[in-house]
């Protein structure tokens, strides 16, 4: 046992820079993994199903309903936002430091074959989106039933 432990540990030493290299592969970075395109943190969702509904659950504190798109295109749900703040310089004033906020996001969803894509409804309360899917009322689970015996 000893000697495989040794054999390992020799190879391991042997080839260093071929796993390191694959390891700090981007794929591989799991701090970076919540960043858009933009560099700016992908909000957190949840997904859930009940008999009646999908609703997915975005956290986006800081933003106002106005800031968010909601479209669906050949049954893809994309959520977005884009939202920039400017500070504003009164007359008279300088600065040595003038900073822009820029955020933006996309999450895009494909909905399931049950979901009633005509009926989907959004609502921002606290800080979290809400969007609710609907299930076509064949998809919807039917209650047992008792068939009777001829």
């Amino acid at each position: 046992m000893e000697d495989l432990i040794m054999t390992l540990s020799r190879f391991s030493n042997s080839y260093p820079s071929v796993f390191d290299h694959w390891f700090d592969n981007d794929l591989f970075n799991l701090a970076s993994c919540n960043y858009s395109d933009t560099n700016t943190t992908l909000p957190q969702v949840n997904i859930k199903e009940n008999a009646d509904a999908f609703l997915v659950e975005m956290a986006v504190p800081g933003f106002d309903k106005k800031d968010f798109k909601i479209n669906l295109d050949h049954n893809v749900l994309t959520i977005s936002s884009e939202k920039k703040n400017e500070s504003e310089t009164k007359d008279n004033e300088r600065f040595t430091r003038h900073e822009y906020s820029y955020q933006s996001f996309s999450r895009s969803f494909t909905l399931p074959e049950a979901a009633n894509s005509d009926k989907i409804s959004a609502k921002y309360d606290n800080g979290i989106l809400n969007v609710e899917i609907p299930k076509r009322e064949e998809a919807k689970p039917k209650p047992m039933r008792q068939i009777a015996i001829a």
